[in-house]
């Protein structure tokens, strides 16, 4: 199986204080639309930015931070100059100018997407954005560099933003991850990270950061030294309570998991074994449990506490988050939602510290069950290049490493000694297969009931797909023995069916179809290779694969036709099962004529392969659905394919593949040739 990665999400919208609602209402409804005129909400807005007052500087970056929620302002933005002209207000003389600019353009790069950071780079925000880091940080001890007294705004809350604009740029452009490394600004962001003792917010937000620009990037680890260690371990050994904290030691952990290559030999066992204690005490926690006692906690203490004031603040932030989540639906760009995986954590109205609370605890699982899932890592060919080399016969026009590609399922070489046995010391396999399971019904009922709540029922599903995932990762990786045997593959198995099969119909959440059929795709690979009796059924697998055979999703229909090889194969070694041979093969024929992709058609014939390769059963199915004539016709059809398309549409691993399958289906079709004529 190949190697899967966790996802990018894009960070949520910032969501400028100081800004009443009744005056962004009516910047809203001043400037609807922009214009090309002179006069636009664009032209206006920008050209405030250069009032002698700073209460009109700072409305005007607080107006723009909100206009650009709407993705389709920001061209008009763009063309008026506004990088380079909020850029030098990240430096000015008012702390509250300083962070509603910094907002104004971390909005910016939040919803104007890649394109926008990377012009954003390259129009040198980052220079500003550099400086203003570093003021920050001289202002930490004795905030009189940049603060005035009783003034609300604070350095930390400047820095604040500006470590959120860093984190959006770095995660989009190469190009301001080579300024990140080049400029020196890990110190600055560790010395974000060491005030977790008393702003937790910043603190969490410089550890976002920090696990976004230690991924594969082999320039920073010179960079790396006792140092950065041991501050990164500092925090993982912090005991503060509550979610925030937990998650960030979650984020700690996967910036050390990032950093591996760095660590000292002598304190490798001991960094990685508090790395997944780190993820194991996050894992143990019971979301459903948790959050209605949150939201019990939050219901109590507004009962005894006065909100009238700030009431209507609540309920208006409440509907505009509403209006952007939507069930996981991010910025609407041409009209289209895009989905994001949104965290507002830290754009909550005030007053709601139990429903950060509950959010930081789902994001922190999220979150450790992807570094596990990175952990679970072999270095094959990405799910996204393709799901697996051919299982058939090997073609001498792959080269040994990609033809090698399929033996990690058999062959659990890809952990090391230590991390397999971190993982199994800390009962991860146990705990990542509980939190496979539907959210709490209590749990969806609070938050379907509450719409400040509803946020939390996207996450609470996208810790479920992260730990199929991670389960899938897990059965490719580890050996029989280290995931507890034959009896409790075969209690996964029966967890997995009453998953998908439990409910009238199967669900057809595109995430979780992903993360649920590769998951039972590695389980029935090596339930097949060890001749383990499985629970489900060849009925039950023929719908499910008919529902992911519909999926929009590639990968989806790839692992369902996979799935149906394996059980194929495994029946045609038993008597009777001619029958429902010819079912899957009729269904794998079906997929491998009409799809549109060439990935999936070839994935359907390897299967057709497999299932037809060998036996009295299926050289029987094999003559009742008449599958030599069937394969005749469709050759010249899927070799055409690969030349029309393949070049312009995929990739060289994906064409090698393709190739290899070409001509295995030669060779097949001789096969079946000599059966007939027995």
């Amino acid at each position: 199986m190949g190697k899967s990665k966790t996802n990018k999400f894009r960070r949520p919208q910032f969501n400028a204080e100081g800004l009443s609602v009744t005056a962004v209402k009516e910047v809203e409804e001043d400037h609807d639309e922009v214009c090309d005129g002179v006069d636009s909400p664009a032209g206006e807005l920008l050209e405030k930015l250069q009032s002698p007052s700073a209460d009109v500087r700072e409305f005007a970056c607080a107006s723009i931070s909100r206009v650009v929620q709407q993705s389709q302002t920001i061209p008009g933005f763009l063309q008026r100059d506004a990088v380079r002209r909020l850029g030098p207000l990240l430096l000015d003389r008012s702390l509250a100018v300083r962070e509603t600019a910094t907002g104004a353009l971390r909005n910016l790069s939040a919803c104007g997407g890649h394109e926008v950071c990377e012009d954003m780079v390259k129009q040198d925000v980052m220079t500003p954005l550099t400086a203003l880091l570093r003021e920050c940080c001289a202002g930490f001890e004795t905030n009189a560099a940049l603060s005035l007294k009783g003034q609300k705004n604070t350095v930390e809350d400047v820095a604040n933003e500006a470590v959120n604009l860093l984190w959006n740029l770095c995660e989009s452009s190469s190009q301001a991850l080579s300024v990140f490394n080049k400029a020196g600004i890990l110190d600055v962001i560790l010395h974000c990270l060491e005030r977790h003792t008393h702003n937790i917010k910043l603190a969490l937000s410089a550890a976002h950061c920090l696990h976004t620009v230690t991924e594969d990037n082999a320039e920073l680890l010179c960079s790396m030294n006792n140092a950065v260690l041991g501050t990164l371990e500092s925090v993982l050994l912090s005991s503060q309570t509550g979610m925030a904290h937990t998650l960030l030691r979650t984020l700690a952990a996967g910036s050390v998991w990032n950093l591996k290559s760095s660590l000292p030999t002598a304190r490798q066992a001991q960094t990685l074994n508090a790395l997944v204690a780190t993820l194991s005490q996050c894992l143990e926690l019971d979301a459903g449990t948790l959050i209605p006692q949150h939201r019990q906690a939050e219901v109590a203490r507004n009962a005894t506490a006065s909100e009238a004031g700030n009431m209507e603040d609540h309920q208006a932030a409440v509907e505009e988050m509403e209006d952007e989540e939507e069930e996981g639906a991010g910025p609407r760009r041409n009209g289209k939602a895009t989905k994001i995986d949104k965290d507002f954590s830290d754009f909550l109205p005030r007053g709601k510290e139990e429903l950060r609370e509950a959010t930081a605890l789902l994001t922190a699982q999220q979150t450790s069950l992807e570094i596990i899932v990175n952990m679970c890592c072999s270095d094959d060919p990405s799910d996204d290049e393709w799901e697996e080399a051919s299982s058939s016969d090997e073609s001498e026009m792959c080269p040994d490493s990609l033809s090698e590609g399929n033996t990690s399922l058999l062959s659990p070489l890809c952990l090391s000694a230590e991390v397999h046995g971190a993982l199994i010391n800390h009962n991860i396999p146990e705990k990542v297969l509980k939190k496979t399971q539907f959210p709490s019904s209590d749990a969806m009922d609070v938050c379907r009931h509450n719409p400040t709540w509803k946020i939390l029922i996207k996450k609470m599903h996208r810790v479920q797909y992260r730990a199929l995932t991670c389960l899938h990762n897990m059965l490719s990786t580890m050996d029989a023995e280290s995931l507890g045997g034959a009896a409790a593959l075969q209690a996964v198995a029966q967890h997995l069916s009453t998953l998908v099969f439990s409910a009238p119909e199967i669900p057809e959440e595109e995430e979780f179809l992903e993360a649920v059929t590769s998951a039972m795709r590695s389980l029935l690979q090596i339930i097949a290779y060890m001749k383990i009796p499985q629970c489900m059924t060849p009925q039950q697998l023929m719908s499910l694969s008919e529902a992911a055979t519909r999926c929009g999703v590639v990968s989806v229909r790839v692992n369902a036709l996979a799935i149906l090889g394996i059980t194929g194969s495994t029946l045609a070694k038993e008597k009777g099962t001619a029958e429902t041979l010819q079912m899957i093969g009729n269904a794998l024929l079906q997929v491998a004529t009409k799809d549109a992709n060439l990935v999936v058609c070839g994935e359907a014939l390897d299967a057709l392969f497999d299932v037809f390769a060998d036996g009295d059963e299926a050289e029987r199915a094999a003559k009742n659905i008449n599958l030599l004539s069937a394969l005749k016709a469709l050759q010249p059809v899927f070799k055409a394919k690969i030349r029309k398309e393949g070049k312009g549409k995929y990739s060289p691993e994906q064409l090698c593949v393709l190739d290899n399958i070409k001509v295995n289906l030669r060779r097949f079709i001789g096969y079946l040739e000599t059966v007939v004529k027995k």
